[in-house]
Order: C-alpha cells, then sequence, then structure tokens
C-alpha cells in the first residue's frame, strides 16, 4: 500500500493498486475498508483497467485532522491520490459516503474524472429520517461496535440476502471491528449537502439504486439525480449493500457503462 502527503489537510492519504490500462478507483463506504467492500470484485474490474482502492477519511493509514472530518479533506485526499496514481482522467465508483465522495470530487475537479458511477448515493442529509438513522448508527457505534453493527445491518442489507445469510454468517459480520474513524465518517454523513455543486460534474454519470435500500430510500435518489446534468439511473434488486448483495450485476453494469 502507497501513502501520499495530501497538500493544504496536514493528512496523508493511503491506497492500493492493481492491474494495468485506463484509471479507475472504487471509494468504500462509511463502515467498510477497500478489502470489504471491494476485494471481492477488485479482480474482475482490473482486467483490463489498472484500479486503485484509496483508504480515506481517516480509514487504515489514512488520517484526518483534528475535530470533524470535512468533506472537503475527503475530497483532497481522493484527488491526491488521483494525482498520484494515474497520469490523466480516471473512472470513478463509489458507494454510499464513497458515492458522496465520489461526487464531491467530480464537481471540485471536474478535469479528473472521466465517468462517474455512484452506487447508493445521496445529494442531502437534511431530511429527518436520514438524520434519525444516521444519529442512531453514530450514536450506537460510539457506544459498542457489535450493537452498531446489529442495528444497520437490516437497514442496509434486504431482507431476503440477510435471512439467506443464516445465524453463524449474521453472527460473524455483526461480530466484525469497525475501520478506524468510523465515528468520524458517520458523523460526516450527517452533515452531506452537494445540491449546489452537483451541477459543475461534467463526466457522463451512472446511477445505480438498490431498490430495497432502507438507509438511502427512494426520494434521496431522485434528489441525487435531479441535480446531475448527464447522469443515467438504474434500479436492482438488493439492499443498499449492493456491491455485497448483487457483485456480478454490479460489475456488470460498471464494465457495460465504462465500455460504452
Amino acid at each position: 500500500m502507497k501513502t501520499v502527503s495530501v497538500p493544504g489537510t496536514g493528512t496523508q492519504v493511503a491506497y492500493d493498486a492493481l492491474g494495468e490500462g485506463p484509471g479507475l478507483a472504487l471509494l468504500h463506504g462509511t463502515s467498510l475498508d477497500p478489502a470489504t467492500n471491494f476485494g471481492h470484485v477488485t479482480q474482475r474490474l482490473s482486467a483490463r483497467r489498472r484500479v486503485i482502492t484509496p483508504e480515506y477519511g481517516g480509514c487504515g493509514l489514512s488520517t484526518i485532522p483534528p475535530g470533524p472530518l470535512s468533506l472537503e479533506v475527503a475530497v483532497e485526499q481522493i484527488a491526491a491520490a488521483l494525482g498520484d496514481a494515474f497520469d490523466g482522467p480516471v473512472d470513478l465508483v463509489g458507494e454510499s459516503l464513497g458515492a458522496v465522495v465520489a461526487a464531491a470530487t467530480a464537481a471540485r475537479y471536474p478535469g479528473l474524472v472521466r465517468h462517474l458511477i455512484l452506487v447508493a448515493g445521496w445529494a442531502s442529509s437534511a431530511d429527518p429520517r436520514h438524520q434519525l438513522v444516521f444519529g442512531t448508527w453514530k450514536r450506537l457505534q460510539q457506544l459498542d461496535c457489535e450493537l452498531a453493527n446489529r442495528y444497520i445491518m437490516p437497514l442496509a442489507i434486504s431482507p431476503a440476502f440477510l435471512t439467506e445469510l443464516g445465524d453463524e454468517a449474521l453472527v460473524a459480520w455483526a461480530g466484525q471491528p469497525a475501520p478506524t474513524c468510523t465515528a468520524e465518517r458517520i458523523d460526516l454523513d450527517l452533515r452531506i449537502d452537494l445540491q449546489g455543486v452537483l451541477d459543475r460534474i461534467q463526466g457522463k454519470t451512472l446511477i445505480i439504486q438498490g431498490r430495497d435500500d432502507q438507509i438511502i430510500p427512494d426520494y434521496q435518489t431522485v434528489l441525487l439525480r435531479a441535480h446531475i446534468p448527464d447522469a443515467d439511473h438504474v434500479v436492482i434488486p438488493s439492499g443498499h449493500a449492493i456491491f455485497a448483495e448483487r457483485p456480478d450485476d454490479v460489475c456488470e453494469l460498471v464494465n457495460t457503462f465504462l465500455s460504452r
């Protein structure tokens, strides 16, 4: 894993790289690291591309300054990783908070991003339901990581998929330790507002929504799509954790979209 200093933030960002070819970056979600979010799909996505998987926002070897994590710091970390790993524009894929950071990076640095794929992302955290869900998750995360996992799993994963996992797998998932600074990233989830900047995105965008997503409901996705000038929208049968539930479907969507 390579680490890079991020100008103007006093932080560093770390990333892994795999494969050769056009650049593709995968941005992980709030309570996942690159391995748990994308480890099962990086090989197939890197068959014809150079894929990087940055840690950002205090995850792993990446750091954050004292105080609340800002979206600006997360964006600068991703921009630094892209600039270090690639010589030109890249394709950017993000899931959940990773989709928010990807969209904000494309808006702030349109010249860095060729195509944008937003999986289970959102544009604004002002919604009272969003505040309730993420505010409760943050408090539980600060008290007991396993309890926080047990709270968020039924919201992140569709009922059918969750049931099929079985008792043993559910206990293992619930007992997974959280990556570093997860509470800080949940706090950032509560403070997102991209509505004034999404129209700056220049690259072709694909929005992928889980039909059964209970963390980011349909009306949140509608708001996201309404603010991006050139966006396609696909709904697939999944909960919020689309890369976990439907890896084959989402990889096919990514590969098809990027090859057009």
